[in-house]
């Protein structure tokens, strides 16, 4: 009866507002502090892996019937990446927004910015590396062959039908949204498959833009010559990230007045 009271306590206290900024914080310190070669390859296979959402869309495109709610049916394979990542504790960049910000503000200088700007730029980079050559290798067909290539290329066709800007503000609630994932898993580990799956799902069913993972289809728009290179990187690549830092940015700015 003690342990359970005592658990009880535990999980009461889990839930204020300062245990949870505690723990996101000192969970960012600790990727602070991890070396650039720990964090590369910890990013590098979150882009690996993180394509594996537009692999399941593609699936679920190929299979799912024309019609109203196709979109529904093919946005429930955009998590899968999501998941591996999340539950492999991998580096992904917009979760790692607000993780790498908390402990900045809380003790301020010219050395916390310098570690905030390396994690971003490094985790960011690799993850970047991670899904070009995955894009590579669907737009050849030696993953997913040329059917699995077709139903990826009809699902990443959204990135050229929009404006950079549009793209910057559909960034926005992503940003807000998966940063929000390392947010709320500090309170709900148990249920992680649940949160991630949820949040993510939103951000698809919501057309939002997320830069890594559109990274995967705007470089397989590439690969095959439906855009060009700077159409990615200046088109869809850089107004996804700035709109997911922003958003990222903004989630962090309300917790810390809570």
């Amino acid at each position: 009866m003690a342990d359970d009271d005592q658990d009880q306590g535990v999980a009461s206290k889990a839930i204020e507002p300062k245990q949870l900024h505690r723990a996101v914080r000192r969970e960012g310190e600790d990727e602070l502090g991890r070396p650039v070669q720990s964090l590369f390859w910890s990013g590098l296979a979150a882009g690996l892996a993180v394509s594996a959402s537009l692999v399941a869309e593609g699936a679920f495109h190929r299979h799912a019937a024309p019609g109203p709610g196709r979109a529904l049916i093919e946005s429930l394979g955009y998590p899968f990446g999501f998941l591996i990542v999340v539950m492999g504790r991998m580096q992904l960049f917009t979760e790692s927004t607000i993780t790498a910000m908390l402990p900045l503000v809380h003790r301020p200088s010219w050395w916390a910015l310098w570690r905030t700007a390396r994690l971003w730029a490094v985790v960011l980079c690799a993850n970047l590396i991670g899904t070009a050559i995955m894009s590579a290798l669907f737009a050849s067909g030696a993953l997913g062959g040329a059917e699995g290539r077709d139903a990826m290329v009809a699902v990443s066709r959204v990135v050229v039908e929009r404006s950079p800007a549009e793209t910057l503000v559909r960034a926005l609630p992503a940003g807000f949204l998966l940063a929000a994932i390392a947010w709320t898993l500090s309170n709900a580990r148990q249920q992680a498959f649940l949160v991630v799956f949820a949040i993510t799902y939103l951000v698809a069913i919501g057309e939002f833009s997320h830069s890594i993972v559109g990274s995967v289809e705007a470089f397989l728009l590439a690969w095959i010559g439906t855009i060009t290179v700077g159409e990615a990187v200046f088109g869809f690549l850089l107004p996804a990230i700035i709109g997911n830092l922003i958003g990222g940015a903004g989630l962090f700015a309300l917790l810390a007045h809570a």
